[in-house]
């Protein structure tokens, strides 16, 4: 879970790009599934980028004890550790990025999905 963790430090300060990180896990920016998929990797959970269509079925149905993906068509989150990793903002100003929030959101019309075993 530590590396989750991680490589969602790595992330805090990169800018929203739509599309970003998922032609390589490096990239200039990253968008919701492209910071979601590099926190997984992080895991050694996946070996490449996965868009949100695709979280909506990954792994396991439900939360996980340390690791929840909630995901719907258009947009994608986690929750690691009990910290929101997203790159939406609704409570400072809306800044966009890969984040972490220590508020949660709304998550009426996600699926809830995680990583087997965590």
């Amino acid at each position: 879970m530590k590396n989750a963790i991680w490589a969602g430090n790595n992330l805090r300060h990169k800018p929203y790009i739509w599309g970003g990180g998922h032609g390589s896990f490096s990239d200039d920016g990253y968008d919701c599934s492209g910071t979601v998929s590099y926190a997984l990797r992080g895991a050694g959970a996946i070996a490449a980028p996965l868009p949100s269509s695709d979280l909506m079925r990954y792994g396991e149905r439900g939360r996980g004890r340390w690791f929840t993906i909630y995901a719907r068509p258009g947009h994608t989150f986690a929750v690691i550790a009990g910290l929101r990793l997203d790159t939406t903002d609704f409570q400072n100003g809306g800044k966009t990025g890969p984040r972490w929030h220590v508020d949660m959101r709304d998550t009426r019309g996600y699926i809830a999905r995680h990583p087997a075993g965590m």
